[in-house]
């Protein structure tokens, strides 16, 4: 039962960037992919306490298909065996559609009916299998039709979809299945690209999640709560309740939360309707890195690059990179809090060569250099098994962080203007000759904390200020420089920038939690010295950053050709 968890959750994740494309209702936000993959996120350790896990399902849930679907979750994962199923799958229907103030039909809440219907009687995963994904992708095509935003756009419920997908994953693993029973694109032909008709109707809002501790159960009732703001979301949580809530006033709603409770976690994001990712431009072959690439997602959706990102563990809880606050992170790690990167599982990664072969055909795909992973060895035998079409061309690129990302970047923007795949790939191979990059540590004592190097090296490295530069490469990482200062850093990046004058390079700047200071200091400067370079100012990748430590920067060089 934990490994089909775990299958589900990383069926889901391969499919998420789809979901976030198609998410009008309730509002055209565009994440409905990446909410469900926080707030799911506990249910991909099949090692945790299962009151653990159920505990994070509410502290993780976020946005409005994350809330429900926690709800849901919270009681479905308590069955510890196939015949418990039908039981877990009617009590978190029944909890799914009570924690909602204003439950509608056409979303998630009709997958939920319909599995617990499904379910009852059965006792045979082999059996149920493709009669189960048969009714759900039903039950998901009809909420294209059950309500107006989704009828305009033209487009299925993303987070109908998403559960069709968690449970596809879920119960092919049952069933003991290898492949899906269809391709997705093929299931949801015609209701997976919204309509270029479709206006998104501006919110004004936000989206605000908070956990409330209380002793007074019934404060969190979902009348009451329901009359603070529009998609009200309530899950019974440790000591209180969690609320979902969208608001256009953050103060007015804080204080009339206080009043129940003791708010012990706040977050709130505005909700920007209409910044759906869109399908991007057309492409002669489709581009897809390495989370480790310091590429941030909102760029990686401007470019149409997939990213396949690594996790990243920190209090007892485990998030996919991209999805990660960095600033978070580094906070933790200053503190002294132990944080860790894990990768991705390998039937993880080949959810989503599956998916992104299906999605866009011929695809690309840059791997982290072999030196780092085994990324590149997990997807050549992957290709060599399952794609006799000779969809997924994939390269080893020797490279990591910011070299990584910006060659990542250039390649999306030469396939927006090549005809022939093999020209990009051409074009790629060059950019991988020509591009640099030099990685700046702050302080030894993280790498030493994650057995890089000698502790004892650390120690004296820092007592003695020294600060060296490396360099990823095909080999591995390479010391190409002490210094012992910032501006000792500043200086040797300017020198390396010097002997690339002639070329107006593309630079990509890369911070951890020194954004501030490279915007003021390091940016004009390189401006400055090259003034028709143009400059990208990008998060250092977190796999790179929660091993190198806060204060750590970068910079990636790569010439302009082709652009």
């Amino acid at each position: 039962m934990r490994n089909a968890f775990v299958s589900g959750y990383e069926n889901l994740s391969a499919w998420a960037d789809l979901l976030d494309r198609i998410n009008v209702f309730p509002v055209a936000d565009g994440d409905t992919g990446a909410n469900l993959r926080i707030s799911l996120a506990p249910l991909r350790d099949g090692t945790a306490e299962t009151t653990q896990t159920l505990n994070l399902l509410a502290r993780c849930a976020t946005g409005n298909s994350g809330n429900i679907a926690a709800a849901f979750f919270q009681e479905f994962y308590q069955a510890k065996s196939f015949a418990e199923l039908a039981e877990k799958a009617a009590l978190g229907r029944t909890k799914a559609w009570q924690a909602l103030a204003r439950p509608q039909s056409g979303t998630m809440l009709n997958v939920f009916d319909c599995l617990a219907t499904s379910l009852v009687g059965q006792t045979d995963p082999v059996l149920l299998y493709p009669l189960l994904c048969k009714e759900l992708q039903e039950t998901v095509l009809a909420t294209s039709q059950l309500l107006p935003d989704l009828r305009e756009a033209g487009v299925v419920d993303a987070g109908a979809l998403g559960m069709y997908v968690f449970f596809e994953g879920f119960f092919r693993q049952l069933a003991g299945q290898q492949t899906m029973s269809a391709p997705i694109p093929e299931l949801f032909a015609g209701r997976l690209a919204i309509s270029g008709d479709f206006q998104a109707s501006p919110t004004g809002c936000f989206c605000v999640n908070a956990l409330i501790h209380t002793s007074d159960r019934q404060a969190a009732a979902g009348e009451e709560l329901a009359k603070l703001g529009q998609s009200v979301v309530v899950l019974p949580a440790e000591s209180g309740f969690k609320v979902h809530i969208h608001t256009a006033d953050r103060q007015l709603l804080r204080t009339q939360l206080s009043a129940l409770g003791e708010i012990v976690d706040w977050s709130d994001e505005a909700m920007d309707a209409g910044s759906i990712p869109g399908p991007g431009k057309r492409q002669a072959i489709h581009i897809m890195t390495d989370g480790a690439g310091s590429l941030s997602r909102e760029m990686a959706q401007r470019y149409g690059i997939t990213l396949l990102d690594s996790y990243i563990l920190a209090q007892g809880q485990s998030r996919p990179e991209s999805l990660h606050a960095p600033r978070e992170i580094y906070g933790l790690m200053r503190e002294g809090v132990k944080v860790t990167t894990a990768q991705a599982s390998i039937f993880e990664r080949h959810q989503h060569y599956q998916s992104v072969c299906q999605q866009f055909g011929r695809t690309l795909y840059l791997c982290v250099g072999s030196a780092f992973t085994g990324n590149h060895d997990t997807a050549r035998r992957w290709k060599e098994e399952h794609d006799p079409d000779n969809l997924l061309e994939v390269v080893d690129s020797g490279a990591a962080s910011g070299r990584l990302g910006l060659v990542a970047l250039l390649a999306a923007r030469y396939a927006e203007q090549a005809t022939d795949p093999e020209e990009v790939i051409r074009f790629v191979q060059k950019a991988l000759l020509d591009c640099e990059e030099y990685v700046f540590i702050d302080e030894l004592r993280y790498l030493a904390a994650g057995g890089r190097i000698s502790r004892a090296g650390g120690f004296f490295a820092d007592l003695l200020q020294m600060k060296p530069v490396i360099s990823p490469t095909s080999e591995g990482v390479r010391k190409v420089g002490v210094v012992r200062s910032r501006e000792g850093q500043l200086a040797f990046a300017l020198a390396k920038l010097r002997a690339r004058q002639s070329t107006a390079p593309v630079i990509m700047l890369q911070h951890t939690d020194n954004e501030a200071w490279l915007v003021q200091t390091v940016q004009p400067q390189v401006r400055a010295l090259l003034p028709d370079a143009e400059i990208v100012l990008m998060p250092l990748s977190l796999t790179s950053g929660v091993h190198m430590g806060p204060g750590t920067w970068s910079l990636a060089l790569a010439g302009r050709e082709g652009r």
